[in-house]
């Protein structure tokens, strides 16, 4: 699903990727570890097209990134905090991103929201969400089109130990699906329990681990 080729990425004269090679294989849980600043969140951006690599070259489901398609066509994405328009309801944010590309129904929103435990008829503003609920949401998005990729950059971040385990057990349905999902985490837990296959990444250097 997901080739990197010799990728480098230099940002104002610091080497923030170096040299990264890595195939991450269709229907699996792909976990990224490392501390913050080693690179994961970049590495996730130059996969999802929102940052061009120096050198080297990504691709996803065969079509190379910056040269065969801007993006990902088929992918569902958490990187840092999900950005919603403050004074609208969970569902008017979700209807006015769906109707960018205008793949689903309201009912799928509807659908889409209570399967991460969001009330859709929730009137109430996100700005007036907890960091959780806002994390839900997050997740929503990403999933609300069917993409065959996830790309999620610490989704567990704001749930509580309940929501945790819904989460988890949703991405393992998802695999079932046939899925192919891109996490990272800093819980181990949550590494053990989701992924097929570990990398870490240290000082912008990948290396596999399981």
């Amino acid at each position: 699903m997901i080739e990197i080729k010799n990728v480098n990425l230099v940002l104002q004269k610091n080497q923030i990727l170096t040299n990264i090679s890595a195939n991450f294989d269709r229907g699996k849980i792909h976990g990224l570890i490392g501390r913050n600043g080693s690179g994961k969140t970049m590495l996730m951006k130059c996969i999802c097209g929102f940052v061009k690599p120096t050198e080297g070259e990504i691709s996803v489901n065969g079509k190379r990134i910056g040269r065969d398609c801007d993006f990902p066509e088929s992918a569902g994405i958490i990187i840092e905090t999900p950005g919603f328009i403050p004074y609208y309801s969970g569902f008017k944010n979700l209807k006015l991103l769906a109707s960018l590309r205008g793949k689903i129904t309201k009912d799928d929103i509807r659908k889409t929201m209570e399967r991460v435990g969001l009330d859709a008829n929730l009137r109430r503003h996100v700005g007036k969400y907890s960091l959780g609920m806002k994390q839900r949401l997050g997740l929503a998005q990403a999933i609300m089109e069917n993409p065959d990729l996830l790309v999620l950059d610490e989704p567990m971040n704001g749930l509580d130990k309940d929501g945790v385990k819904d989460m988890r057990q949703y991405l393992l349905d998802l695999k079932q699906q046939g899925k192919t999902i891109l996490i990272a985490s800093h819980s181990a837990e949550d590494i053990d329990v989701l992924c097929d296959t570990v990398c870490e990444m240290d000082k912008g250097v990948l290396s596999q681990i399981r």
